[in-house]
């Protein structure tokens, strides 16, 4: 029975770290503008396509996996300066319809750059599972765990040790004073997409050689990441990742007692008890913004 559970776990745990990086994405993107993406889900398809192909096309996977970063990073950058900058000045309503606007074009971009298809990863360090209180847990799930502390700890020295992170934090609090105080928030918006489409590239390469992936392959992704970002409270990052694992231990334990019929389920309702009961979430300041 111990061993049943802690093997729900090992799974809640690695998909949990993806959606905690998702919901880092809109965090991030929502603290600067309060802007809530809806693309986030298509950053996690693009670094995961784009390594995919690249690997198959012969390049090395660590080289991949960096050109792929970088890519997505311009992908969100481009999303910024074409599709949200212009909008400046409109409603969130608008804005989010922008976002879900761009989320319908790069799935149709990518469904035209590359197919309908599945594609895949080869695991980073081999398939032999490991064995631990009678549970097994695949070498994958350390990557996909490992990748997720480490670029939140990059994001945390970035954010409190680095001028320019220090500016977003200043603007993410009053973007009015930072203006005035000569932080360039328009760069800060910019800095944030590209890094809301790093982690969300990150994300996308690593669980890759564990679901494959395909055009489609961010959709659901990106809501379960912004259910986490909900159930943290928007806007805190400590938040989406203690989120991000809430949900995802909360939809292993729901597949895995009861079936796994509900699994896609348990995030919408997730999003339905906070949004009724707590709608700051576990961490989010008091208030609500109506959209």
């Amino acid at each position: 029975m111990f061993a049943e559970f802690l093997q729900y776990l090992f799974s809640g745990l690695t998909s949990g770290a993806i959606y905690a990086l998702a919901g880092l994405g809109f965090a991030i993107i929502y603290n600067s503008s309060h802007v809530i993406n809806f693309a986030q889900g298509e950053f996690i398809m693009i670094g995961g396509m784009a390594t995919a192909t690249m690997v198959a096309a012969g390049l090395p996977l660590p080289l991949a996996a960096v050109l792929a970063v970088v890519a997505t990073m311009a992908v969100g950058v481009a999303l910024e300066k074409f599709a949200v900058e212009p909008a400046r000045g409109a409603d969130v309503t608008a804005i989010v319809i922008i976002t879900i606007g761009a989320s319908i074009f790069l799935r149709g971009a990518a469904q035209v750059l590359w197919d309908k298809e599945f594609h895949a990863l080869p695991a980073f360090s081999g398939d032999t599972p490991l064995r631990l209180a009678g549970a097994t847990l695949m070498p994958q799930s350390l990557w996909v765990v490992g990748a997720a502390v480490v670029v939140i700890a990059l994001l945390w020295w970035f954010f409190n040790r680095t001028l320019f992170g220090k500016a977003m934090l200043a603007t993410s609090h009053n973007r009015l004073a930072a203006q005035l105080m000569g932080i360039p928030v328009r760069s800060v918006l910019v800095v944030a997409f590209a890094l809301s489409a790093m982690l969300g590239a990150v994300g996308g390469i690593v669980v890759t050689p564990i679901t494959f992936t395909n055009y489609e392959a961010g959709i659901m992704l990106g809501l379960k990441g912004f259910s986490a970002a909900v159930l943290g409270g928007l806007g805190s990052g400590a938040g989406a990742i203690v989120g991000g694992l809430l949900v995802g231990v909360a939809e292993a334990l729901a597949s895995g007692y009861l079936s796994s019929a509900y699994k896609d389920a348990i995030a919408f309702v997730i999003i339905l008890f906070v949004l009724f009961f707590m709608p700051s979430g576990l961490f989010g300041k008091k208030g609500t913004d109506r959209v």
